[in-house]
């Protein structure tokens, strides 16, 4: 049988309280969420993009409707700047080009940077380069200036030369360092000895 339209409308408003109740559920355990998130990273209704105003629900809620409007209109100005002001002027960057303004979480690049040792201040802004002048610790140079300090002390190899060379008839050439040459080995196996061929 048809329903009539009283029927319909009746069917029409108890889907309306349903959905609305369902609605109400389902933004608690979303809201519940948010803050878990903000409290987690400790975020600022500034970096969101609201102001005290608009994270406010029971203020918005309480107020009539016709003086909660221009205040929101008043309070996106401020809000637009603020997070223009924070993209506009970045505090830290890398040689890659990657920036970060210095609020809310630190981003992956900065994070494994510092993992692999690097300071926070090599990549602020304008102070990189007192950064880098950072005295090293002794030890450290130390140990960087010691092999230089080895080789000036240590003669080259060249001055290492042997008092004797040893050679054959058809050519072959030794300087007495190192291994023994194939050729030389060979004529000692067949007999001769290491002075036949010394010059």
């Amino acid at each position: 049988m048809a329903k009539t339209y009283e029927q319909i409308q009746q069917q029409i408003e108890k889907l309306q309280r349903q959905a609305k109740a369902l609605q109400a559920v389902e933004a608690k355990g979303v809201i519940d969420q948010i803050k878990a998130a903000i409290e987690h990273y400790g975020l600022t209704a500034e970096q969101l993009g609201f102001d005290g105003a608009k994270t406010s629900p029971l203020a918005t809620s309480a107020a009539p409707a016709p003086t909660s409007a221009p205040a929101a209109k008043q309070s996106s100005k401020p809000a637009t700047k603020s997070t223009n002001k924070s993209k506009s002027k970045p505090q830290f960057s890398d040689e890659s080009g990657n920036v970060w303004g210095g609020r809310g979480p630190r981003p992956a690049w900065l994070r494994d940077a510092l993992q692999a040792g690097r300071d926070i201040n090599e990549f602020r802004i304008g102070k990189r380069a007192k950064a880098k002048k950072t005295p090293m610790p002794l030890g450290a140079a130390i140990a960087a200036v010691s092999p230089l300090t080895k080789t000036a002390a240590t003669p080259a190899p060249l001055t290492k030369r042997s008092k004797m060379s040893y050679g054959d008839d058809v050519g072959h050439s030794w300087s007495g360092m190192g291994p023994k040459p194939g050729w030389l080995k060979a004529a000692i196996e067949a007999g001769k000895s290491l002075a036949d061929f010394a010059k």
